[in-house]
């Protein structure tokens, strides 16, 4: 007897542990631990997933209590103090779902506010599969494991001479036929300019469009610190140059091509939206057009000078990886690398996304691009702060990535009715 008693206190112990930390995690999502420093680079990730798929933390939550509840751990005071814990996080999880759920109200009053209140009707579907297109599934974070199978049937295409890092795939629906001059959105992925590849980022924003039949193109380019910048700008601008080139042979139309990205991705996607055939940008290939009709950019950086937002996050890590020079000798470059400071006028139409609770990148960054671009671009300027978003909230198929992926599409569905109606189609 006095056995089975040790045993279900060992047992309560370390589920009072394990309820402890499960709680605090849950705390973080709900307010994010963030202090400027090195520390917010692992800090973020437990708490990306609590926000994202609170439900399914939650149901994990239930099946560990369930197994270790067992054996009279119930009657002892670390058992009771861990299910209390418990009982507190399964409240904080669902007010994290409750907050998701909020944000399809965020980013439809910043499409409001930045198209005006009857933008819905300016809205142009892809000719194929035109209305019917309207019934396409929501994205569900089990559906996004292997949604790419459903799209990329076009997959590893070279894109430029560096192999693998100058790869792409091209996402369509399997029925849109070859000439079916599909607008075509390219996708650039995240991952500090030192990771990351065409895989695993913006399935829910893809494969929304794709059914829809739009053509999207992820691509993969070369990483930091094997690479300096601008590698991965010019490998960016010569995948956009490439679609201009070859994308009808997939059914897509050249002439109308938008662009997005997040985190990395959002200041790569940016920048080259604000950059269109800059030489400096495109060695070897001046000549080539890489403008591009629109920009959905989420959680960027678009400042890389000592000015920017949260510059001592980044300074150290550019300077020695991604730039490979301090600031005071390369001034110039790393104006050029900043997005915010190659607004102008001619700018193409944006949508910015930004998470509130960011304990990467700090919202002042899009805050601070979007102001200046409704200040100085002459084209539509969208700004959405997204309740309860961390880094990264658009990678699942989650309520967060959900409203901010059929936003995107109805943003890219008013640029490309615009243009459509420009060109007397």
């Amino acid at each position: 007897m006095e056995r089975t008693r040790r045993r279900a206190r060992r047992r309560a112990r370390r589920y009072l542990l394990t309820s402890a930390l499960a709680a605090a995690n849950t705390a973080f999502g709900l307010r994010p631990f963030s202090t400027p420093g090195i520390t917010n680079s692992t800090a973020w990730i437990a708490p990306w997933l609590t926000s994202e798929l609170p439900m399914a933390y939650l149901t994990g939550r239930a099946a560990v209590a369930a197994v270790m509840l067992r054996g009279g751990v119930l009657r002892t005071r670390a058992g009771k103090a861990g299910l209390a814990l418990d009982v507190a996080s399964a409240a904080g999880l669902m007010e994290l779902q409750r907050r998701g759920k909020k944000s399809g109200g965020a980013v439809e009053a910043a499409l409001v506010d930045g198209l005006g209140p009857d933008y819905r009707e300016r809205i142009r579907l892809p000719r194929i599969p035109g209305p019917d297109a309207a019934t396409a599934k929501v994205p569900g974070g089990l559906r996004m494991l292997r949604i790419r199978s459903q799209f990329a049937h076009d997959a590893d295409i070279s894109y430029g001479p560096y192999g693998k890092p100058n790869q792409l795939d091209i996402w369509r629906r399997p029925d849109l036929p070859k000439d079916a001059g599909a607008p075509v959105l390219v996708q650039v992925p995240g991952g500090a300019w030192v990771t990351g590849n065409k895989q695993g980022q913006a399935y829910p924003l893809m494969s929304h469009l794709a059914e829809r039949g739009w053509i999207c193109v992820s691509i993969s380019y070369r990483l930091s610190p094997r690479s300096t910048w601008p590698d991965h700008i010019v490998d960016v601008k010569r995948a956009i140059a490439w679609v201009k080139e070859h994308i009808a042979e997939y059914g897509g139309d050249p002439r109308f091509v938008a662009i997005t990205g997040g985190s990395a991705g959002g200041h790569l996607s940016a920048l080259a939206a604000l950059s269109p055939n800059d030489p400096d940008f495109q060695p070897g290939f001046e000549d080539a057009d890489t403008s591009v009709d629109a920009a959905v950019s989420f959680y960027g950086v678009y400042d890389w000078t000592p000015d920017g937002p949260g510059a001592s996050l980044h300074d150290f890590f550019l300077r020695a990886g991604i730039m490979k020079q301090p600031y005071a000798q390369a001034q110039e470059l790393y104006r050029q690398a900043s997005p915010l400071h190659r607004v102008g006028p001619q700018a193409p139409p944006f949508f910015l996304l930004h998470g509130t609770h960011d304990t990467l990148v700090p919202i002042e960054h899009s805050r601070l691009l979007a102001g200046a671009l409704r200040k100085t671009s002459q084209q539509p300027v969208a700004y959405a702060e997204v309740p309860g978003g961390e880094h990264a909230f658009d990678v699942f198929g989650s309520p967060r990535a959900t409203a901010s992926a059929e936003a995107a599409a109805r943003f890219l569905g008013v640029v490309y009715g615009d243009w459509l109606r420009e060109q007397g189609l």
